[in-house]
């Protein structure tokens, strides 16, 4: 007998098994091959929670291998909700520690999630303190912060960073990618009830390290004066740069109002800005140097030429342009010398539009300089296409043209060094990582011979022009000044009481190893570039020259060498009669650059007031009436000394705040009407005073 076939209900049951298999199979394949990065992102979300640990910043170090930005390992508070049954009691614990509100930290501990950060970057007290509590749920981890520890020096170039340890600011924000290095990484795993299984730290990569070519001895000599400066003349801000003519390296660069970049959050934003770089300013007479400088290139004028100055008076295309002072022939030695705006404009006009725009851009105005800083500002200068028919007189004695400080110092350093322009420099090398340095090349914008010409017309500024006030002993000295009338926004016309007050120079005349450019905004009182800047770049280029161990090139006087010779100083006039004793030097003549304003040649024509008062003055020390006996300031405050001059028919000249300390000339001295008085003031001699009331003496 056969055996019998399998029944209908098996095969059929069979036949749903293998549906079934082939579903599963099917929908596992689904799951696995196609829904497999969705759900495994899913339990990673739930089993793993990524934080990133900020990486260790590489070190940013002056040119001579001083350390200026540092990363130092220090300890961040975070915590996990989860463990923490009592947040309102771990809050009173750590709140008195990390001086957070506790509500703040209560909230944080509150919070549904298996890490929270509670405080960052701890100072290393507070994480010890943190950490003898031992309480649960509460943990440290390293993490990398940034130090300056010289503070404020260089803040501006250095930049800063946040929280996270991203650049900011300076070097830091423009070369952040290659500073800044890998971030590291903190990885912990925990179940879906937000507890923890593990933690795993994944260390960080450190970034490159930036060797800057600023020198952090002549970046300090420049941003102490610049401090002291600011005390003095109460001007709203000031620049310094210091730069090698020969390759366009900075070694300086101070911009005041500083800021401290270890606690920059709490520094006004207006400090944090690096005007060096940022502020775009009219040169002003600083920038007769182009407009010279491309005519002597050109062979329209030689230095011998005389130059009729029209006595102070020119029009350009309908436009009455006054000097600061009636002057008659000058030769061009002397028009730059004694800053004639009327002789520059009249060789600016014969050098022509088209060649004087030239120039201008060969000289590297009007763009970038390409500095390895952020924020740069290229200045404002019109195409000579759209320039008006009085421009090229405006232009040639610096107005109608914005530039930036190292734009002006780099045109200046070219001079310096027999007529090569080279680019400003910040960067001296990039240590580590794939970054390379690529220096723009060189341009030639004037012939050495030219540019050996400028220098000694330049020279003639410092020895009998404007810029006494910069001569050095031992060293000659070559330098312009000027003093620029600011735009008042409220007229939309220059101000005739705000002024860019700004110098600059190099020395030796003929072997400089630093070019100094010091801008000075609305100083108080002495507004001058001969007054205020010129000074403040002789105190630098003093010292510097004593760093660099600079040979001398000029003789010393007897005193100086008896100096030398026993270690003390010979006695030396008070500041007031130092300035005094510089315009003794030209009996009649007065060394002033101040910028004219530019009117219709009409009734309605407007000089420049604060130039024009200034020449008065000088002017009526040589008119006639009764002489004036001076009287002795010692003791008054800043307003008894001025309406006493005035009610005296004197012209005071004011230097510094407090009660007036110093005076020339001497009580007694007779003076015609509307001589000029210096008068020099102090806090220590308020003190003084205030004391000696006390005293009852």
């Amino acid at each position: 007998m056969e055996p019998s076939k399998p029944s209908a209900r098996w095969f059929a049951l069979l036949c749903i098994g293998a549906l079934w298999a082939l579903t599963v199979i099917s929908q596992l394949g689904w799951l696995q091959l196609v829904r497999y990065s969705t759900y495994l992102s899913k339990a990673r979300r739930q089993q793993q929670h990524l934080v990133e640990i900020s990486p260790e910043r590489g070190v940013i170090y002056d040119r001579n291998g001083r350390e200026l930005a540092v990363s130092t390992p220090v300890a961040s508070c975070f915590a996990n909700p989860s463990e923490i049954t009592d947040p309102a009691m771990v809050a009173g614990l750590l709140s008195p520690i990390l001086g957070t509100p506790e509500p703040e930290i209560e909230a944080r501990l509150s919070e549904k999630k298996g890490f929270v950060w509670i405080q960052r970057k701890l100072a290393p007290d507070v994480s010890q303190r943190i950490e003898a509590l031992n309480l649960r749920g509460v943990y440290l981890q390293k993490e990398s912060q940034r130090f300056y520890p010289q503070g404020s020096l260089a803040a501006h170039v250095l930049g800063y960073v946040d929280t996270d340890g991203r650049g900011l600011g300076g070097v830091e924000y423009e070369f952040d990618k290659q500073i800044r290095g890998r971030a590291g990484q903190m990885l912990v795993l925990q179940d879906a009830h937000q507890r923890w299984l593990d933690r795993k730290v994944i260390p960080s990569v450190p970034g490159a390290s930036i060797v800057l070519t600023i020198d952090e001895n002549i970046q300090f000599i420049a941003e102490k004066e610049l401090a002291e400066e600011m005390l003095t003349s109460h001007a709203k801000s000031g620049v310094v740069v210091v730069q090698n003519p020969e390759n366009g390296e900075i070694l300086a660069l101070a911009s005041w109002p500083d800021f401290d970049p270890n606690h920059a959050g709490r520094a006004p934003q207006d400090n944090l800005m690096d005007r060096a770089v940022s502020a775009a300013y009219e040169p002003g007479s600083t920038f007769k140097l182009i407009t010279l400088s491309g005519a002597l290139q050109e062979g329209i004028t030689n230095p011998d030429e005389v130059v009729d100055c029209q006595m102070g008076k020119i029009v350009v295309a309908g436009r009455l342009i006054h000097d600061h002072k009636p002057f008659g022939l000058l030769s061009v030695a002397d028009v730059l010398a004694k800053s004639s705006d009327i002789g520059t404009i009249k060789i600016g006009l014969r050098l022509g539009a088209p060649k004087f725009y030239q120039y201008i851009r060969a000289f590297g105005f009007g763009e970038d300089t390409g500095i390895e800083l952020p924020g740069e500002n290229p200045g404002l200068l019109r195409h000579v296409e759209n320039w008006s028919a009085s421009s090229i007189g405006s232009l040639a004695m610096g107005q109608e043209i914005s530039i930036n400080p190292l734009q002006l110092i780099s045109a200046v350093s070219s001079i310096a060094d027999g007529g090569i322009l080279h680019k400003p420099r910040i960067i001296h090398e990039i240590r580590g990582g794939s970054a390379t340095l690529h220096p723009a090349p060189d341009s030639r914008d004037l012939s050495a011979t030219t540019a050996a010409t400028v220098r000694e017309m330049m020279q003639r500024v410092v020895l009998s022009g404007t810029a006494r006030a910069a001569q050095l002993a031992g060293y000659s000295v070559a330098g312009k000044t000027g003093t620029a009338q600011k735009i008042d926004p409220a007229t939309g016309r220059y101000s005739a009481t705000q002024y860019i007050a700004s110098f600059v120079g190099f020395a030796p005349v003929n072997n400089p190893p630093v070019t100094i450019l010091v801008v000075l905004d609305s100083p108080v009182g002495l507004h001058m570039g001969g007054d205020t800047a010129a000074p403040l770049f002789k105190r630098i280029m003093e010292q510097v020259l004593a760093y660099l161990a600079v040979p001398r090139d000029q003789p010393l006087s007897p005193q100086q060498l008896e100096f030398a010779r026993k270690g003390a100083p010979p006695r030396q006039p008070n500041a007031v009669e130092a300035d005094a004793a510089a315009e003794d030097d030209a009996p009649g003549t007065v060394v002033s650059d101040v910028m004219p304003s530019i009117a219709p040649s009409d009734s309605r024509a407007i000089s420049n007031p604060g130039a024009e008062a200034a020449g008065a003055v000088e002017t009526a020390s040589f008119a006639g009436g009764p002489p004036v006996a001076v009287p002795d300031f010692s003791g008054r405050s800043v307003r008894d000394v001025t309406e006493l001059s005035l009610r005296l028919g004197l012209n005071p000249a004011l230097i510094g705040s407090g009660i007036a300390s110093e005076q020339y000339p001497q009580p007694g001295t007779m003076l015609p009407p509307g001589g000029r008085v210096r008068v020099r003031f102090a806090r220590t001699a308020l003190a003084t005073v205030a004391a000696r009331e006390v005293s009852g003496k």
